[in-house]
């Protein structure tokens, strides 16, 4: 990782938003995603004690999916259609995978919804990541795919290759360099994990 664009971008954010996140400049922004909010409505949704009832996760999980900002209109729909469509057992596989992936094993969770969205040609990165962001916004990264490539190969990231097929070796390896990255920036950059990303977004263009 190239430690010098990563002050260079701190810098030039600073010099735009001397108030970082808190500036006033960047909270038309920040109320439009309105990540605060639908974090606390997941928390609510993907509370342990919710995944008793799998038509309900499902339910949650295309609710979310239609609220947030983070994902394409082109997305959302075809994420309805699947949980209309999907019979009870697949429905059950989609609420242990989400369970295992939020409060479980979570390699074992990230490879069972994969397994399951790709029945419906929607295992995507932002579909799988979405849902364990809002969770946990401090832990856990939102992954873009256009975004994560241009990240990769702007600050110079290294070992770690980006492909289209969602996988955990590839999750678990980017959201370290990512935490790596956020500790080395002041703390008023990002008001969560996609807030950094955006940082980082910005510092691109």
């Amino acid at each position: 990782m190239n430690l010098k664009k990563l002050r260079e971008a701190e810098a030039n954010f600073f010099a735009f938003y001397p108030k970082g996140f808190e500036d006033e400049g960047l909270l038309p922004i920040i109320k439009r995603h309105n990540t605060e909010k639908i974090g606390k409505s997941v928390e609510e949704l993907f509370a342990p004690e919710r995944f008793q009832n799998g038509d309900e996760i499902g339910e949650s999980f295309a609710k979310i999916i239609s609220k947030s900002t983070l994902i394409s209109l082109f997305e959302k729909p075809k994420v309805r259609d699947m949980i209309k469509s999907m019979s009870m057992d697949q429905r059950d596989m989609l609420s242990i995978a989400l369970y295992e992936l939020i409060h479980g094993k979570k390699e074992k969770g990230f490879e069972m919804i994969v397994e399951v969205l790709s029945m419906y040609g929607l295992a995507k990165w932002s579909i799988v990541t979405l849902i364990p962001y809002y969770y946990d916004r401090e832990k856990n990264f939102f992954i873009k795919p256009t975004t994560t490539k241009d990240i990769i190969k702007f600050f110079e990231i290294e070992g770690i290759v980006y492909k289209p097929r969602p996988t955990y070796e590839f999750y678990e390896r980017y959201t370290r360099v990512l935490t790596e990255m956020r500790l080395q920036v002041s703390p008023l950059i990002g008001n969560d994990n996609a807030g950094f990303t955006g940082f980082l977004m910005m510092a691109m263009k």
